[in-house]
């Protein structure tokens, strides 16, 4: 009888895009299965993905999902050739896809991937409706967060 491992991850998530609420303003959330390979999801079981310049594109009604790195392994099979690059096709339903189509077409939204998680025994991703922050409106935030971060500390002196 063998043990469990214990998971690196204990909420399941494997990867998140941490820039990505930096540089774009978040609306709607999205969440779609992964069509994957064999050697793709061993990698990922290792966390071996980076979302950071990660986004959805929408062509022929479909979802793929372009500039998501997976590396591969080092023990992974030699007749298998392994693209840590290739567009990867998300699982959406049909009044999904629908809905994001004309939305990107109508109001100019960008698809950005902001985390990639298990799911039961699924790969999913997160993605979001995104649109693209001008430079004013990123100091706007970086001046929000150190006010935020003053005012704890005020608050937590004064209590002394």
């Amino acid at each position: 009888m063998s043990k469990k491992k214990p998971s690196k991850n204990t909420n399941g998530t494997i990867a998140t895009n941490k820039k990505a609420r930096h540089e774009y303003f978040l609306e709607d959330r999205y969440e779609a299965g992964l069509s994957l390979q064999g050697w793709e999801v061993k990698s990922i079981r290792e966390g071996k993905v980076n979302l950071s310049d990660a986004y959805v594109i929408l062509k022929d009604g479909e979802a793929f999902l372009l500039g998501a790195q997976i590396q591969a392994l080092k023990s992974a099979s030699s007749h298998v050739i392994c693209d840590p690059d290739r567009s990867r096709k998300l699982l959406l339903n049909k009044r999904e896809l629908n809905k994001l189509i004309g939305l990107k077409e109508r109001d100019g939204y960008t698809l950005i991937a902001t985390a990639m998680y298990w799911k039961a025994c699924w790969v999913k991703v997160e993605f979001h409706l995104a649109k693209g922050k001008k430079q004013h409106d990123k100091r706007d935030d970086i001046k929000d967060r150190d006010w935020s971060r003053e005012k704890e500390r005020m608050m937590k002196h004064s209590k002394r």
